[in-house]
């Protein structure tokens, strides 16, 4: 089915878009423009809306804002952003009443003409499914490369062919109601994540599973053989599982520095530019999501070339031999432990944000391992300190309200050969729009010091 299909199907009908931030701009256009009904409904208030929804207003969206933004609701067709629980009232209501509840990813993978390679988990997606795209294109296909990495892709459906391939980062939010699943689905790992908005863990866990719960026999899943909940997957899998692993043989493995796949050396460690064991996983899960698809050569060269994406683990400057590093991306406690595990030395860590009730004891062991200066900032700051000095043996804490201040109180703390880094174990909500405006201002700020 093609879009204009899709979208005929759609007319004389009452269209609802819910939430109105990256993923959802996209489709209003694109609902408009072929002549059909929205309006979409933000908690923002009118006076702090950007101009990019304004425009939308201008084009034809009728706007329902605020906090009532969900009351008295009725439609034919609801699209629910990601950030917004299934199981609201409000939306139950709009079910009940008989609205079709979608997505835009719904409706992307009800279209998209070529097989879906997908990746999930509580950390190293991004990462994970950059490497697959960068694999992908080195060996010559055409790529696209989208979903909760920050790129829709349903308004290029008319562009895919059936060779073509499609790489999608997937969240537990965008997974929670899907109805569909990827032909290739990757778990790199799972942690307590976005508790804050998952009802409990099962929940959290039960979403993650729609990456694969709906292949069929001819369906590839891919898991973290060192996880015991990914790995307790494999027995709900339809089609073929093959794991990946640090600590014993399966189909791709770590073992004395060398990745071997199928019993065979395939990539030495030392080549993998990006630092840390994680990605040293990360490496592991795109080796099997490509397999068949690229040469040894490929995920050799992409290895050794490819530096990073921004914001996770991101070199920003070398001042005064300080190494200064962004890992805005960090959102949760196990993420800043991963990126605390990727030096060999102990650093300054900048730590803190946005409360999502995730528990920092396992945090404060590993700070106490691998930290020698804890500043802490933001909301949840002083969890991470007490957690810190819980665990025993603290190194020196200091306590910073300002981001800023923070910034530069670590800089002044620094000597030549100390490693600082942005890792905050926590969302930027507290403070900032998102982890990359968090990043941007970090990486500014380090470049004026």
């Amino acid at each position: 089915m093609k879009l204009k299909d899709y979208f005929a199907g759609l007319k004389n009908k009452q269209v609802l878009v819910l939430g109105l931030g990256v993923s959802n701009r996209p489709l209003v256009r694109l609902l408009l423009q072929h002549g059909i009904r929205v309006r979409g409904c933000d908690r923002t208030e009118r006076e702090k809306l950007d101009a990019e929804v304004l425009e939308l207003e201008q084009l034809g969206c009728e706007l329902q804002l605020g906090e009532a933004y969900l009351k008295d609701l009725k439609a034919d067709v609801a699209f629910r952003t990601p950030g917004l629980h299934p199981n609201r009232p409000e939306l139950i209501a709009l079910r009940e009443s008989g609205c079709e509840m979608t997505s835009e990813m719904e409706a992307f993978f009800s279209l998209c003409p070529c097989d879906i390679i997908a990746v999930t988990g509580s950390d190293g997606k991004t990462t994970t499914t950059t490497l697959i795209s960068e694999m992908l294109k080195k060996a010559g296909h055409r790529v696209f490369l989208g979903g909760n990495i920050g790129t829709p892709l349903l308004n290029r459906v008319d562009e895919m062919t059936e060779n073509d391939k499609v790489v999608l980062e997937l969240s537990s939010f965008q997974l929670m109601d899907l109805r569909y699943s990827a032909k290739t689905a990757v778990v790199t790992n799972l942690a307590p994540n976005h508790l804050d908005v998952h009802r409990d863990m099962d929940e959290y866990i039960e979403a993650k599973t729609h990456i694969f719960s709906r292949q069929n026999a001819n369906g590839i899943l891919i898991l973290n053989r060192d996880n015991a909940i990914t790995d307790g997957f494999a027995s709900m899998a339809k089609g073929a599982v093959k794991r990946f692993s640090r600590k014993e043989e399966t189909e791709v493995y770590l073992q004395d520095g060398v990745i071997y796949r199928h019993g065979e050396p395939l990539l030495r460690q030392e080549d993998i530019l990006l630092p840390g064991i994680h990605n040293v996983e990360n490496y592991m899960a795109a080796i099997l999501a490509v397999e068949g698809m690229v040469s040894d050569e490929d995920i050799v060269h992409v290895a050794r070339s490819f530096g990073g994406v921004e914001h996770r683990i991101e070199l920003v400057r070398i001042k005064d031999g300080v190494r200064y590093y962004n890992d805005s991306i960090a959102s949760s406690p196990s993420r800043t432990i991963a990126g605390l595990r990727s030096f060999t030395q102990k650093v300054i860590l900048i730590a803190g944000g946005y409360d999502k009730g995730l528990p920092f004891d396992e945090l404060g062991e590993e700070i106490c391992k691998h930290v020698k200066l804890l500043i802490c900032t933001g909301a949840t700051g002083e969890k991470i300190a007490q957690a810190t000095e819980r665990a025993g043996k603290a190194p020196e804490i200091l306590r910073i309200e300002d981001f800023y201040e923070a910034i530069r109180t670590a800089s002044a703390h620094a000597e030549e050969g100390d490693i600082v880094t942005l890792s905050p174990a926590g969302p930027a909500f507290d403070k900032f729009k998102n982890f990359m405006v968090r990043g941007a201002e970090y990486k500014k700020t380090v470049m004026e010091l």
